[in-house]
C-alpha cells in the first residue's frame, strides 16, 4: 500500500500536493491515536469484540486494551500479529496496523514472515495452530506478552 502511495507521490507538484492529501486521506496518518482508531474501527466492521480477540489472541485482557488504546506500548510485533490475526484481519489491514504501531511491515523476503503473510492468507486456525506451523517449519513461535493478568 505505501509503495502505491509513493507511486502516486512522485507525480504530484507543489501546487496539487492538497489534492493528493484530499484523495488519500484514508491512506494518511494525521492523528497521534491512528492505531487505535483504526483498530476500533477495523474491530467493528468485522463485528468481533475486544475482549474475545484478546481471548483468541492469548493475551491478558487488560494488557490487550491498554495497547489497542495506546496507553501502554510493545516493541513485540508479535503482540500485535496475535490481535490483527485474532481480530481476523487481512494481509493489507495488517500490514496497515503495523505501520500505524509504528512497526516494521511483514516482508517477503524474510522467510518468517513470509510464512506469516500465507498464514494470514490461508487462516489455518487459531494462534496455537499458527504456531505449531510456525514450529513445524523450523521457525520461532508467535511471542506472547509474558504478562498474566
Amino acid at each position: 500500500m505505501t509503495n502505491k502511495l509513493e507511486d502516486k507521490l512522485f507525480k504530484v507538484s507543489v501546487d496539487t500536493i492538497n489534492e493528493f492529501f484530499e484523495e488519500n486521506k484514508e491512506e494518511m496518518i494525521n492523528d497521534e491515536y491512528a492505531f487505535a482508531n483504526y483498530m476500533r474501527r477495523v474491530f467493528k466492521e468485522k463485528g468481533v469484540s475486544q475482549q474475545e480477540i484478546f481471548l483468541y489472541a492469548d493475551i491478558p485482557e487488560r494488557y490487550g486494551y491498554k495497547l489497542i488504546s495506546q496507553e501502554k506500548h510493545t516493541r513485540q510485533r508479535d503482540i500485535i500479529l496475535r490481535i490483527c490475526y485474532s481480530a481476523g484481519l487481512t494481509i493489507e489491514e495488517t500490514q496497515k496496523a503495523l505501520r500505524l504501531y509504528g512497526m516494521a511491515e511483514l516482508y517477503v523476503e524474510y522467510p518468517r514472515d513470509a510464512l506469516l503473510m500465507v498464514i494470514f492468507k490461508d487462516r489455518p486456525g487459531d494462534i496455537i495452530e499458527v504456531n505449531l506451523i510456525l514450529r513445524r517449519n523450523g521457525m520461532d513461535e508467535l511471542k506472547s506478552s509474558g504478562i498474566k493478568d
